[in-house]
């Protein structure tokens, strides 16, 4: 298995709330998402889609299990971890008081891009992006369209073998979205391994190589679209998600029982 690869082993978060005792956000769940594969992780939110990605990112601690993201141990190796990724999600912040250009050299020397190829890294990403109208614009007289790109311009800044997009299409438009999927399925293409969390059935049948269907903190089938539909016999994702979704709660209404 290739270092750039993410692998994720019984990997848990509890919490403890005053009302509800000990919640399990995440319990157990265990995937591979390789390089040159859009992995994706679909559940309805609060499914436990994001407490997963930020545990990848090392945002959050994990309770137990492990995971290793190129290569990198999530706990023990952190810092590595966090130069070995790029995340984006539709809340991510921007500096309001650099220009798109200062944005991307920032976050390129911040995970330690090789200086010498700083300033022709962050040219090849402003034009990737069209971005020079307004690259020496500082970001907060910039339209939301104008920001999008150089949010998701800032998380390949570095050029990452790992990408992580959380719900990157929410708030967007019918062609921002369109625009983000183009970028998603190019760094699949790329050979970048790319996780992607969506509740959006459309996007996941569009982009995911693989699917893992998260519900209630657990993963309760992973595979293709196509082993998806054999294994159920239904055509539609969304079919398929609520087929899983109601086997799930069957389940947990027996063990309550």
């Amino acid at each position: 298995m290739s270092d750039e690869s993410v692998e994720v082993r019984d990997l848990t978060k509890i919490y403890t709330d005053d009302a509800r005792g000990e919640v399990r956000a995440v319990d157990g769940i265990s995937f591979t998402c390789r390089p040159g594969e859009v992995f994706g992780l679909l559940g309805a939110n609060g499914a436990g889609k994001t407490t997963t990605l930020r545990m990848l990112s090392t945002v959050l601690s994990p309770t137990s299990g492990t995971a290793t993201v190129a290569g990198f141990d999530i706990v023990a190796g952190a810092a590595d971890v966090r130069r070995s990724i790029g995340f984006y999600s539709s809340s991510t912040a921007l500096y309001p008081r650099l220009t798109a250009r200062e944005t991307l050299e920032f976050f390129a020397r911040i995970n330690r891009y090789p200086e010498a190829k700083v300033q022709a890294r962050v040219d090849e990403i402003i034009s990737r992006f069209s971005m020079e109208p307004f690259a020496s614009a500082r970001v907060d007289k910039l339209s939301s369209g104008q920001k999008q790109k150089v949010s998701i311009a800032r998380t390949i800044a570095h050029d990452p073998p790992v990408l992580v997009f959380d719900e990157p299409t929410v708030a967007l438009d019918v062609l921002a979205a369109l625009d983000m999927r183009a970028v998603i399925g190019e760094l699949r293409d790329a050979g970048k391994t790319v996780l992607f969390s969506t509740h959006v059935m459309s996007e996941a049948e569009k982009l995911c190589d693989r699917i893992a269907i998260i519900h209630e903190g657990r993963i309760h089938t992973t595979g293709t679209l196509a082993s998806l539909r054999e294994a159920t016999g239904l055509h539609y994702l969304e079919d398929i998600f609520v087929h899983y979704v109601r086997e799930a709660r069957a389940d947990a209404e027996g063990v309550r029982a």
